[in-house]
């Protein structure tokens, strides 16, 4: 295993995936001025709930560097975060407005920004040793909220599991080695334009999350 795979977090300029590499260096021109390189996780080191999104938006987290912050998914995110008592503050779309995570940290299945926002399987099979150990690292965690299903595939992966060992779709709920899953559309502006998630959608897979973490083990 090399230093990057046993890291919890990639590089800046994480040099594994060609395509996610040359889309960053076209970004910098493009986007100039942005973060424009592989997001690290945001929030509580002892959380024990993590929500993993596939992967930085261009315009969004890959722009600000930090996860769900500048784009329409992250507005409701945060959102949510706040009214169930995940997250303290005030959301204002930047890395500097003071928001803090409370028992909660912000992952993505991919580090880095990819084209159309659509991941190759070779490179979230690259990225995954960062989110197995992403993981591995938060002793208190409990419940992991994935957004898509996508994202929840890589997470069932990153755990040694099979993808199929989880029910897919909205609101489903399933063990994982020793994590409760709870499995949700993603907060993106195509789903929630369209109602195919709403937001007391969201919030009561947030609400059963805190649920879970509040009852005793």
């Amino acid at each position: 295993m090399s230093s990057l795979e046993a890291s919890a977090e990639a590089p800046a300029d994480c040099p594994l995936c060609p395509r996610l590499v040359a889309y960053r260096q076209a970004n910098r021109i493009s986007v100039p001025g942005g973060f424009n390189g592989a997001v690290a996780s945001f929030g509580d080191p002892n959380a024990r709930l993590v929500v993993v999104g596939l992967a930085p938006g261009r315009m969004g987290a890959n722009r600000t560097g930090r996860p769900f912050t500048g784009d329409g998914a992250g507005w409701m995110l945060y959102d949510t975060l706040l009214k169930t008592g995940f997250a303290t503050g005030t959301y204002e779309a930047r890395p500097d407005d003071g928001i803090e995570l409370v028992d909660c940290m912000i992952t993505n299945a991919v580090r880095c920004a990819p084209p159309g926002n659509k991941p190759e399987t070779a490179e979230e099979a690259a990225c995954r040793p960062f989110l197995t150990a992403r993981l591995a690292a938060l002793p208190r965690l409990k419940v992991i909220v994935t957004l898509g299903d996508v994202s929840r595939r890589n997470v069932l992966r990153a755990l040694g599991l099979k993808a199929s060992a989880g029910i897919a779709g909205h609101g489903t709920e399933f063990p994982a080695g020793p994590y409760t899953v709870l499995n949700s559309y993603h907060c993106s502006r195509l789903n929630t334009n369209t109602g195919r998630l709403t937001g007391e959608m969201f919030e009561a897979v947030f609400r059963r999350a805190r649920a879970i973490i509040d009852t005793p083990s």
